[in-house]
């Protein structure tokens, strides 16, 4: 478990290592992956209006059934108000 403080570099190698996506509201993260050319990990970045922790969790909930497979092949997703745009990595 990386502590709430670790730096963004440290998080992507963690993500990479143990197979996991990034759920973010920092869009630091899109670019490292983005800048990286590899395929892993996969981003999630919210841009939503409200950051309750309720309203993040209904979206979530809504969209991250349909982005299973997106997620699993490697991409970045940009979850906004009503929208979904996804982007297979690498870019």
């Amino acid at each position: 478990m990386l502590p709430p403080t670790a730096a963004d570099a440290a998080i992507v190698a963690a993500a990479i290592r143990d197979g996991r996506s990034i759920l973010t509201q920092d869009l630091d993260f899109s670019a490292i992956v983005a800048l990286s050319g590899n395929i892993v990990p996969s981003v999630i970045s919210l841009r939503l209006s409200s950051s309750r922790v309720e309203r993040v969790n209904a979206v979530l909930e809504a969209v991250l059934p349909g982005l299973e497979s997106d997620l699993r092949d490697g991409a970045i997703v940009t979850v906004e108000d009503g929208r979904v745009r996804r982007r297979r990595l690498p870019l």
